[in-house]
């Protein structure tokens, strides 16, 4: 069009000088990946020679760097009045004629007949560049409408140039501000405020995993999202079931989304926050469909630009299409090495004071400082920790001071968790009372270490930090290393200790932890006695269709999140092993479990299968690990069963699988057994005719050869896996298992404590050991002490 304007169409990633990253990234989307079926609302951007034409048209450039030299750069302590000082210089300024031509000739060739809305954004040149996350730094300005108004965003977007925040990120990153000017975007309008808005990273956000694609998303504008203003919905979406078109959204989780911004139709504000409807905040804002269309626009753009994007998507309310906005390099994962990890680690319990999600896997103790504004930041000394509601990118100066984040509000992705990964501080966001738990002036721990929740403890609690570098340790050569996880939360982080997969994946911490429902109580709802009961399944199920589905989409999902962390490496899924009064603590449980004197050796294990009491309850147990294997595709999963008893035992459960749509070697099916009773010993050759391996569980063999409860602490001196009758047992089934050509494992943490027990196990040629995740390292380096040794000998 000029050199003060380009069209979109005009723009490409060559032209990060002239428009920004921003302005050049949807320019390059726009013409290069449209034809993909990507949305990118069409528009113009100003240029960088616009920027310095109404600088020097003003005679801003001297009277800027006059300013610039006051800057109290140590401290901070005039930055106020020289940023105020600073934009000033823009807002006060006149638009060149020829400027302000070449903006209203660009939006009146955008619009044709009639203008219509446009959102006017910041676009600085060097933003959005992968060493450096200009994001949120300068203004945006959204429905904007008509010539006068365009052009007073436009000389608004120039003064955001030397916002506060953005001042001191320039000199934090070293990036001299005489050498950036600003680029302002102008874009057609998406009535997200009639339908919603969100992000999208190509990676895990919190690990950095990078076959995921995290979609958020709530009602209304996405600056309740940025601002953390709201909890978002979540969506995983797992890529190498998205290019093989299976069902790739491996996990769902639904925010309260309690506010939606919308246009402001009275008043100064252009937008105005409203109480979200109580259906629509128990209702997803995407459907599967969407969430899979952004997903593939989200691939193709990682592919497009071969790097980790940072996206924001849109929904239009009144056309209902999905829109990209912008698409910029992720900044934060994709610098770090996934190889080499802190560990940090509680050395003691504490009293849990509030909790929420956490950011990062550190943990920080401090003093509670309660920050209403970044007015308060004079009360902020080096080391406390920030409790607030929530941030914009307004506190980016005050939280570089602090040991850690805590807010009552927001997500993954909100603004505090952003910071709080670039600053490589641990943050917990949406504890919902933070500010009114928490006590200014008080000792705490916040603890991210320990999953997807975060705590904050009373008092400065001990804890352990270690370093390790993860190319340094070398897996065995013949004996397979494998981890012992139950916990989705970890997986991703896990992932990249080195493994050669899952030996045991327990079930029972995602029944209890994301179920928490018996699942005969589901099947069998109005049989249960208790109206509180009742009532609470009837909440936790409310969005699930019917409560089955609710029973088999969370266990799948659970399931899944895990497979897919370590895909292609296999993960062997034990079915259910609660013991009846394990079972019977679940919700409605105690209407369908009998009460037993000893439930370790009662009812439990495959028992339960095929007995009219639980067949019903093992078939939604079925349906979840189909879905994971044959319409998400994840088909490393093999099954495992618990406590078989006799052969007809197995029998009887594999025709019941079969009957429930799990038949042994089909789409590559395995089905194995725990050898953990005597009698999977001693007919090990006949069990290896049913299954397809075994996997020793030493805690149970071991307690069912002494004859010893395990839970009594009386006796507990006795109990010992070294035991010579416990490792008779032991060699004699890996013995019958090589015989008959089966593989077989150990789960357990006798390896990695006793070197000469992990010495033991390789000498009699078992295929592999599992381990619980902190005992890994240790685990492997005994292995291969074990395997060096025999090699000697040889």
């Amino acid at each position: 069009m000029s050199e003060l304007v380009l069209k979109f169409s005009e723009i490409g990633n060559g032209d990060v000088a002239k428009v920004g990253g921003k302005n050049a990234s949807l320019g390059e989307m726009y013409n290069k990946l449209s034809s993909n079926g990507i949305r990118v609302p069409d528009g113009f951007a100003t240029t960088s020679s616009a920027f310095w034409l109404f600088v020097d048209a003003n005679n801003i450039r001297e009277k800027l760097a006059d300013l610039m030299t006051k800057l109290d750069t140590d401290k901070y302590s005039n930055l106020k009045e020289i940023g105020l000082a600073a934009r000033q210089l823009f807002l006060g300024a006149a638009m060149p004629a020829e400027l302000k031509y070449a903006v209203t000739n660009a939006y009146k060739h955008l619009c044709g007949e009639s203008y219509f809305e446009v959102a006017v954004r910041s676009s600085a040149t060097a933003e959005d560049l992968p060493q450096a996350s200009f994001a949120g730094q300068h203004e945006s300005y959204l429905n904007i409408k008509g010539n006068d108004e365009l052009l007073d965003a436009v000389q608004r977007c120039y003064a955001s140039l030397f916002t506060d925040r953005a001042i001191k990120y320039r000199i934090d990153n070293g990036f001299d501000y005489q050498k950036i000017a600003l680029s302002v975007g102008v874009q057609k309008m998406v009535r997200s405020d009639e339908a919603c808005s969100g992000v999208a990273f190509t990676l895990e956000p919190e690990s950095g995993f990078r076959d995921i694609i995290h979609i958020s998303g709530v009602w209304g504008l996405g600056e309740n999202i940025v601002q953390g203003t709201v909890t978002p919905d979540e969506f995983y979406v797992f890529k190498p079931s998205l290019r093989n078109n299976k069902r790739a959204i491996i996990q769902r989780k639904l925010g309260d989304k309690a506010r939606t911004m919308i246009y402001a139709t009275e008043g100064d504000q252009p937008t105005v926050n409203v109480e979200t409807p109580v259906e629509k905040q128990k209702t997803f804002v995407l459907n599967d469909k969407e969430v899979t269309t952004l997903a593939n626009w989200a691939l193709l753009i990682e592919e497009h630009y071969k790097a980790p994007m940072d996206i924001e998507w849109a929904k239009d309310g009144l056309s209902n299409e999905l829109f990209i906005l912008q698409a910029r390099p992720e900044t934060v994962h994709s610098r770090q090495d996934p190889l080499r990890i802190n560990e940090y680690k509680l050395l003691q319990k504490g009293n849990v004071l509030v909790n929420g999600d956490a950011i990062g896997s550190k943990i920080a103790t401090g003093t509670v400082r309660i920050l209403h504004s970044p007015a308060d930041s004079g009360k902020l000394q080096p080391g406390d920790i920030v409790v607030t509601g929530l941030t914009t990118p307004d506190w980016d100066p005050v939280l570089k001071t602090a040991a850690a984040i805590i807010t009552d509000k927001g997500g993954r992705t909100s603004h505090a968790s952003i910071v709080a990964r670039e600053l490589g501080v641990p943050a917990i966001v949406g504890t919902e009372t933070g500010t009114t738990t928490l006590k200014d002036g008080q000792s705490i721990t916040v603890s991210c270490a320990e999953g997807k929740t975060g705590f904050v403890y009373d008092g400065k609690l001990n804890f352990e930090e270690n370093s390790l570098d993860l190319r340094d340790v070398r897996l065995p050569e013949k004996t397979r290393a494998m981890m012992i996880l139950g916990d989705p939360a970890k997986a991703f982080k896990l992932s990249f200790y080195p493994n050669h997969g899952v030996g045991l994946m327990r079930m029972e911490f995602i029944i209890n932890h994301a179920v928490q429902v018996h699942p005969m109580a589901l099947v069998k709802f109005n049989e249960l006695k208790d109206p509180a009961t009742k009532q609470k399944i009837e909440e936790l199920t409310a969005n699930s269709g019917n409560k089955e589905k609710y029973f088999v989409e969370k266990l799948a999902e659970g399931i899944a999140t895990i497979a897919a962390a370590f895909y292609p490496k296999e993960v062997i899924v034990r079915m259910s092993d609660f013991k009846t009064n394990e079972y019977a603590n679940l919700l409605g449980g105690k209407d369908f479990e009998p009460v037993e004197e000893n439930p370790m050796i009662g009812f439990r294990g495959a028992s339960r299968y095929y007995n009219p009491l639980y067949k019903e309850g093992f078939r939604l147990e079925c349906e979840a690990i189909k879905v994971v294997r044959n319409e998400m595709g994840l088909d490393n999963v093999k099954l495992m069963i618990p406590f078989c008893r006799t052969v007809d035992e197995g029998r009887k459960v594999i025709e019941v699988m079969k009957e429930y749509g799990l038949q042994q070697g089909v789409n590559g099916l395995e089905i194995y057994v725990m050898a953990e009773i005597p009698s999977n010993v001693i007919q090990a050759e006949d069990f290896a005719e049913i299954f397809d391996g075994f996997s020793i569980g030493s805690n149970d063999l071991t307690q069912l050869t002494l004859g010893i409860d395990r839970d009594s602490a009386i006796i507990s001196d006795l109990f010992s896996e070294q035991n010579k009758s416990a490792m008779t047992m032991i060699a004699m089934v890996i013995a019958k298992a090589k015989k008959a050509g089966s593989r077989i494992g150990l789960c357990g943490q006798a390896p990695s404590d006793i070197p000469s027990f992990a010495a033991f196990l390789i000498s009699q040629g078992i295929d592999s050991i599992s381990f619980n995740p902190d005992a890994l390292i240790k685990g492997i380096e005994n292995m291969n002490a074990a395997e060096k040794k025999i090699k000697t000998i040889q």
